[in-house]
């Protein structure tokens, strides 16, 4: 079999990477949409005048998913990973819906963090992951990444929209609306487990263990830990400089779209084919230092004259190297987990995404109020050193046709 044809998706693996995409991406948007106007519109509710309490509703559901990502990890290895994403995506709904219907700030806490409780990203990426062949498996990874940044850009431009229009409680109702889509498209578009759960053999806790300490996989959980907190510590400062470069608040979204779309284009010109050829493990080291060139070029954005198009160019360059990384990393630790322990591997790899997110957000500002943006984006910058330091000596896994080509 040529390469050309090896690497080709087939019909049910197209059909499960689009409906798991499609899932994870109205989940990520219903979640997005709220964050650019949460702050300004929570202050119409009782209780809205303590920053406190507004940001620790914001916050919640970070909190709430990091603790439950390993259980249900560990259940859909147990249950079924169908079984796990539907009732995750059943209280994403819920706790939309008891959002959308509350009348205080506490409400709006409480309905985050049911929605929190929906921590389904390890039953996703472990069923696509069960679906998948091994050396096509990074191109569906990579769809669910990208939707990330794709869902991250489209709700600074819809948020503030829908704001306007519906309220808050309005956006909440259409996230119950898009948590309600997902359950169908579970049930009736994504093709059934291939893999029975109940079948696989059961591994010890000792066994398990072992799995999951495996020094390349604590690289991988450290490195999206790092991706994370960077990128959300970022966005404390790059609003600000796009501000005072003449942007508009209200026209961000415009200068991120196009990067995101753009950055896809270069992903899908460079991540399948350096992994068909062998040669993740440079794409994989270089997106890592491209992420450093952007923070030390937004440090020097920050010290003098803000200009559109090197932030733009600056924002281009991040995405590119954000959504490399974040298409690589879980199919990587796909390959170094059985798949009897595959949610759980998958489940702490994403508490420590989620981990990520809520350090990013709640560091960035403090170190931005302590040491202004340029001290924020050479603090970011010295993590991504870290991380590249921490992933030197890493071990890429090479698709099987891969390695039976070399040979």
């Amino acid at each position: 079999m040529s390469n050309q044809e090896s690497s080709a998706l087939s019909v049910d693996e197209k059909r499960s990477c689009a409906s798991l995409a499609t899932i994870y991406s109205l989940r990520m948007l219903g979640l997005f949409m709220v964050l650019p106007v949460f702050i300004m519109e929570a202050r119409q509710y009782p209780g809205g005048d303590d920053p406190s309490s507004v940001g620790l509703a914001m916050g919640m559901y970070g909190l709430v998913q990091a603790v439950l990502q390993i259980p249900f990890g560990l259940a859909a290895d147990k249950f079924g990973r169908k079984r796990v994403i539907i009732f995750g995506l059943i209280l994403l709904g819920v706790g939309s819906v008891v959002a959308a219907c509350a009348t205080s700030v506490a409400g709006l806490a409480l309905g985050r963090a049911i929605q929190g409780g929906g921590a389904i990203s390890a039953a996703v990426t472990a069923l696509l992951a069960d679906q998948t062949r091994d050396h096509v498996r990074t191109k569906g990874m990579a769809l669910i990444g990208a939707s990330i940044g794709l869902m991250f850009a489209l709700s600074l431009l819809i948020g503030p929209i829908l704001a306007a229009h519906f309220g808050l409680s309005g956006i909440f109702s259409i996230s119950a609306a898009m948590a309600l889509l997902g359950i169908l498209i579970v049930v009736y578009w994504t093709p059934k487990e291939a893999i029975l759960t109940e079948t696989l053999p059961r591994q010890t806790w000792a066994q398990l263990r072992k799995t999951l300490l495996q020094s390349d996989l604590l690289r991988l959980d450290f490195g999206v830990f790092i991706l994370y907190a960077v990128q959300l510590a970022m966005w404390v400062g790059i609003p600000s400089l796009l501000t005072q470069a003449g942007v508009s608040s209200k026209d961000h979204g415009w200068v991120y779209l196009p990067a995101v779309l753009l950055s896809f284009v270069f992903m899908g010109l460079t991540l399948f084919r350096m992994e068909r050829r062998g040669k993740l493990r440079p794409l994989f080291l270089g997106s890592i230092v491209s992420t450093i060139v952007v923070l030390i070029g937004m440090y020097f954005q920050s010290e003098g004259q803000q200009s559109v198009w090197v932030l733009g160019g600056l924002i281009f360059l991040f995405f590119s190297g954000f959504n490399i990384l974040e298409a690589s990393q879980p199919s990587l630790a796909s390959r170094m987990s059985p798949v009897e322990s595959r949610g759980a591997v998958l489940g702490v790899y994403n508490t420590l995404q989620s981990l990520g997110i809520f350090a990013g957000g709640a560091m960035g500002g403090v170190i931005a109020r302590a040491i202004g943006l340029q001290g924020l984006f050479l603090a970011c910058a010295a993590l991504m050193v870290v991380w590249c330091w921490v992933s030197w000596p890493m071990k890429f896994a090479v698709p099987n046709h891969v390695s039976s080509n070399a040979s």
